[in-house]
């Protein structure tokens, strides 16, 4: 599994979300096209290469009629009023792609959730002011589609500081953070009095909120790193984003199991596909023939049974009863099991299920069921190769 880490310890904003992805590899073209489907009028981004505190990084602009959206001059024009509606109603006449799309409208609708219940109105009667602005929808979309762009399956982000004092805003001095952000956030491990100043914007936390599991990052195998700069030069700490993206590492699962084994030579080998069949249709975890040779050089085969320890005493009837066996062994053993889940992915010859895991170095694993694949290679007339290729490279698809 792909997963991006939001390395936060300056807090994150909009801008910076984009800029680390824009260092990561999601190109400024792909935003410009993106912006261009949203019909904004007036609106160019650009990014620049920047360093802060020695460690470079990709600064992110957006500009509204030329001007920077946070420019004193510029400021109460850009950040006019928009109501959630007029938002969303962007977001969903747009041309964006569906992925990118529906994230974008997931982080505005938790935007205007917090925003209601701070300001004690219904979500849908939310007007935007600061989060409404050109520059944050842009964001929004910014990271949406770097989330889809860069293929990560899952996102996850480091406690957050919330810095302290007071910001200016629409309605008046706001304490820091304010509370749309603290209501973003709720759940959500954070650091207060981290911070002199907003480290934690209303965007940056609805990104958060919105694209972020709410769990620990799992251990990861680091594939890439990228830095997103914000506006402000901080005296304690270097003003960045910092987003890694790498493979998560899933350990091995002990299991604990029983081996069933008995050794025969005078039962039918006619009856062994029935004695496999009733033994995995009756819970076992696994069971398989081994040929030996035996005494006075007699052929036989070892039935071996992988069983829960629960499982023993019912499983152990089903070999007395169905074969010639009069004693059986058994020992404990335990195992280790890797993650593993079962999906359907559809081909040219029609949907089949896929066995997926993943090693602990984040190898993956895939297994086409092979009854699937017969079943339609016969019902179709082709090779049940053929099934069974096409149906491995949709999981690879599906993986990627």
């Amino acid at each position: 599994m792909r997963v991006a880490y939001l390395d936060a310890f300056s807090g994150v904003s909009g801008d910076m979300t984009v800029g680390a992805l824009l260092d990561l590899g999601l190109p400024l073209d792909a935003i410009r096209d993106a912006v261009a489907t949203l019909r904004l009028d007036g609106v160019a981004v650009s990014s620049e290469r920047v360093e802060r505190s020695g460690i470079a990084a990709t600064k992110f602009h957006v500009r509204v009629h030329g001007a920077h959206p946070d420019a004193p001059a510029t400021r109460h024009h850009v950040h006019g009023h928009r109501a959630y509606r007029d938002v969303r109603g962007i977001l969903e006449t747009s041309a964006l792609p569906a992925p990118v799309r529906e994230r974008a409208l997931a982080v505005f609708a938790r935007l205007a959730a917090a925003e209601g219940e701070a300001h004690g109105v219904a979500a849908d009667d939310v007007t935007f002011h600061e989060v409404g602005a050109l520059d944050a929808i842009v964001d929004v979309v910014g990271a949406a589609l770097g989330v889809v762009h860069l293929r990560v399956d899952a996102l996850h982000c480091s406690p957050l500081p919330l810095g302290r004092g007071l910001v200016g805003a629409a309605h008046g001095p706001l304490p820091v953070p304010g509370p749309a952000v603290v209501a973003l956030l709720r759940g959500r491990a954070v650091r207060f009095d981290d911070g002199a100043s907003e480290l934690v914007t209303p965007t940056g936390a609805a990104i958060v909120a919105a694209l972020t599991a709410d769990t620990p990052v799992p251990a990861l195998r680091p594939e890439a790193v990228g830095y997103g700069a914000g506006d402000r030069i901080l005296d304690d700490r270097p003003n960045l984003l910092r987003i890694v993206v790498g493979q998560a590492t899933v350990p091995a699962r002990a299991d604990d199991v029983v081996m069933l084994e008995t050794t025969v030579d005078d039962t039918s080998p006619e009856l062994w596909e029935h004695v496999l069949e009733r033994l995995l249709e009756a819970g076992a975890k696994d069971a398989f023939l081994t040929p030996v040779v035996m005494k006075k050089s007699r052929p036989g085969v070892t039935l071996s049974v992988v069983a829960a320890p629960d499982d023993r005493e019912r499983l152990a009837g089903i070999v007395f009863a169905e074969t010639s066996t009069i004693g059986l062994r058994w020992t404990p053993w335990t195992r280790s099991v890797l993650p593993r889940e079962r999906v359907v992915v559809d081909t040219e010859y029609g949907p089949v299920a896929v066995k997926l895991a993943c090693a602990p170095d984040g190898t993956a694993n895939a297994a086409p069921e092979f009854d699937d694949c017969r079943r339609i290679a016969r019902a179709r007339g082709v090779a049940l190769k053929l099934v069974y290729q096409a149906a491995l490279a949709a999981a690879w698809r599906r993986r990627r």
